[in-house]
């Protein structure tokens, strides 16, 4: 007899000794992190994917270790008071540990990683919620894909979706068309739902994901460096509907 695909119901005992259970091992985890690496930078993602964190990952795959989500957590275990700190100052960096930051633990010295993080920014399509970069206006005429090289018209089964974003087409020649100019977006204004889609769509990028390195802590001193010039602007931190991956998992 096959088995039932109905939901099983979990007790919530089980649950929230799971949870527990994860928690210890992810404080373990930073603990002897911490004891084994340099340095640990704590960082901000702006625009945050997980794609593009994945590629962070595997790219540091072999000279870091790399911590992100669940702040409460990772303060807990580097400790946010003298008394409770695990390594000698590192409770300056964690009393920071708040919000949608991760920390980064690595021998690799400062400037290089300065350096390499300045340089890593990957170009991704807004959400809705996220501010306008740029006013986009469409042209009068057929309504084209800018992300194919060179630029293509939309084929005409997509007319009813290019409508129900907000366009006024017509059919030209079996191609979507404008018979005026289309205001996608403003500079500086939070973007709709259908702004975004609509954005997407054409092929306009308008963030950019990228990793703030907000300060560091040097296991043979103790002091804690804060990075200058590197705090994002608040509508830079995240996205809505974007989780970070495994909150607080490690690639190995």
């Amino acid at each position: 007899m096959p088995k039932s695909k109905r939901s099983k119901l979990v007790s919530l005992t089980k649950v929230a000794k799971k949870t527990k259970e994860q928690k210890g091992v992810m404080i373990k985890d930073l603990q002897e992190n911490a004891e084994k690496w340099k340095y640990c930078w704590l960082f901000q993602v702006g625009a945050m994917r997980n794609t593009h964190l994945k590629t962070v990952r595997k790219l540091w795959k072999d000279s870091a270790r790399i911590f992100f989500g669940r702040s409460a957590v990772m303060a807990k275990a580097l400790g946010t008071t003298p008394e409770e700190e695990h390594r000698m100052g590192i409770h300056k960096l964690a009393k920071q540990i708040q919000g949608q930051v991760g920390v980064l633990f690595t021998d690799t010295e400062p400037d290089e990683v300065l350096a390499w993080f300045a340089d890593f920014q990957q170009p991704d399509f807004a959400r809705a919620g996220n501010v306008a970069s740029r006013t986009v206006l469409l042209p009068a005429g057929p309504v084209m894909r800018q992300h194919s090289d060179p630029p293509e018209p939309f084929p005409h089964n997509e007319e009813p979706q290019l409508r129900k974003l907000g366009l006024s087409t017509s059919m030209n020649k079996g191609v979507p068309t404008l018979t005026s100019p289309h205001k996608v977006c403003e500079k500086g204004k939070p973007l709709a739902a259908e702004q975004a889609q609509l954005l997407k769509l054409i092929g306009e990028k308008m963030v950019v994901f990228r990793v703030a390195l907000i300060s560091r802590w040097c296991a043979a001193t103790g002091e804690v460096v804060q990075i200058e010039g590197q705090q994002l602007p608040e509508e830079q931190l995240g996205d809505a509907g974007e989780e970070s991956e495994g909150e607080g998992a490690m690639e190995d």
